[in-house]
């Protein structure tokens, strides 16, 4: 065996020295006909990802080609310039940090589908709606449960649910709904730039190692106040009064839905535990918490069988709460997601390899300074996703302090709810409360949500800094 992994180290050796050599071999492409090309690709396709919704043009499709061609591109110009396995060396290092956050986050959308198979968020919605809560109450409501349950979801989903009981008990007051979604928004943003798992920026974050785990909770100050203070304002637009009962479902949890999302607890726990105290990465502990909800889908699928051989349990009947596959779940992933991160993380890191992420890094943190360089992340988070702005800085990797990450970590984070177009959060729920909640009506009150930007970063500085 000694001398089998012999021969395999002796084999690869080169292929890793000539690896680290090809990666010191980079060159600047920026004013060769390359550069301009492949930013002119990827900004067509970016501007296909923004028309998404006027176009009906899934998002991933346009990044995905536009990474393919600003690839084939590099290579074909580095094979004349007798270079070919820089670019191989390149592809493979951008291809492996996709495919850590691939994993992890299909893992996460796995336990989410799962927790809403069940009806988890269901009867967290018929809860609240059938409380009769004031409009003020439901609005702070809301918002509350949004910043602390994006930590552990995903924004996005836990924006969809206290939509659905926005649009619930709001109806025919589209004022209230227009200005809940807005604070919802704002609230899932700021929730999840506290924690690793409540966004795709500080999940990147921290699989990069550049922020620990534990080291995400110095933002929850600044986060809450991120929330507060547009939150405050935006109360006295609210209608005064009860709404109407509104109809809910009696439907109850299917069987093992509280049992998922302590799985999903654990989860958490194994990835995090993997990451801090045996530094391995997360996406392995992620993987193991895979595991755990494919044995007890085993379990679900054995008490579903025992309960179709009774014999007033016909095979088909829809009354089987037992009935579980955790593969349906897999394959109702969002898929276009994942797919658009694949091209972005190697549309973005193509360019950084032409060498204009190096541009604007000297630029941003050379010229203007890691604060306001940062600042300006969380703004340009608002305009393009916020993910391949935090790539492009994660790639550039500027020289700044523990301090400024944390900075950029929150701004990527908070920066798009300025702006409804901003974050997913904000565009789904636009799709949601369609003619209610819109771009307009979130602008209305971006100068509100700025100044709680504003105040979140300056909490951070004294507290951080």
């Amino acid at each position: 065996m000694k001398y089998l992994l012999g021969l395999v180290l002796g084999l690869s050796m080169p292929f890793y020295a000539q690896a680290s050599q090809s990666v010191a071999n980079t060159i600047d492409l920026t004013n060769h006909w390359l550069g301009p090309v492949a930013l002119g690709v990827f900004s067509l396709a970016y501007i296909l990802v923004i028309l998404e919704e006027k176009l009906h043009l899934r998002k991933s499709k346009p990044v995905i080609l536009a990474a393919g061609i600003i690839w084939f591109l590099i290579a074909l110009v580095y094979s004349g310039m007798g270079q070919p396995h820089s670019v191989e060396v390149a592809i493979r290092h951008n291809f492996l940090e996709y495919t850590e956050l691939f994993f992890f986050l299909l893992v996460a959308m796995t336990y989410i589908n799962a927790m809403l198979e069940r009806g988890v968020f269901e009867a967290l919605r018929n809860y609240l709606v059938a409380k009769g809560f004031s409009y003020r109450s439901l609005f702070w409501l809301t918002g509350i449960l949004a910043f602390f349950i994006s930590p552990i979801a995903d924004n996005l989903t836990t924006a969809l649910i206290m939509c659905a009981v926005i649009l619930a008990v709001g109806k025919g007051k589209p004022s209230f709904v227009a200005t809940s979604c807005v604070n919802v928004v704002v609230a899932a943003n700021a929730g999840g730039a506290f924690s690793p798992f409540g966004d795709i920026t500080t999940l990147m974050v921290w699989q990069k190692g550049i922020i620990e785990f534990i080291e995400f909770f110095s933002l929850f100050i600044p986060a809450v106040i991120n929330f507060v203070i547009p939150a405050m304002i935006m109360q006295f637009a609210l209608p005064q009064g009860i709404p109407p009962a509104a109809k809910t479902s009696t439907k109850a949890m299917k069987y093992g839905g509280l049992t998922i999302v302590g799985l999903f607890i654990l989860t958490i726990i194994t990835a995090v535990s993997f990451h801090n105290f045996l530094h391995v990465p997360p996406v392995f502990g992620m993987m193991t918490g895979l595991a755990y909800l494919k044995f007890y889908g085993y379990y679900l699928r054995q008490k579903s069988k025992a309960w179709t051989h009774g014999s007033e349990n016909p095979p088909g009947s829809q009354d089987n709460e037992y009935d579980f596959d955790v593969f349906a779940k897999i394959a109702h992933a969002e898929w276009d997601t994942l797919f658009f991160f694949y091209g972005v993380i190697l549309a973005v890191g193509g360019l950084g390899f032409i060498g204009y992420l190096s541009l604007a890094s000297s630029y941003m943190y050379g010229e203007l300074g890691a604060t306001n360089a940062n600042i300006l992340v969380g703004v340009l988070s608002a305009i393009v996703d916020n993910i391949p702005v935090m790539f492009a800085v994660l790639t550039m990797n500027p020289d700044m302090s523990h301090m400024q990450w944390l900075l950029v970590t929150l701004t990527a984070g908070v920066g798009g709810s300025l702006l409804s177009i901003g974050s997913a959060a904000g565009v789904a729920l636009m799709g949601q409360a369609r003619g209610q909640y819109t771009f307009f009506s979130h602008l209305k009150w971006t100068p509100a949500i700025a100044l709680g930007y504003g105040a979140s970063i300056w909490v951070h500085m004294i507290m951080n800094g």
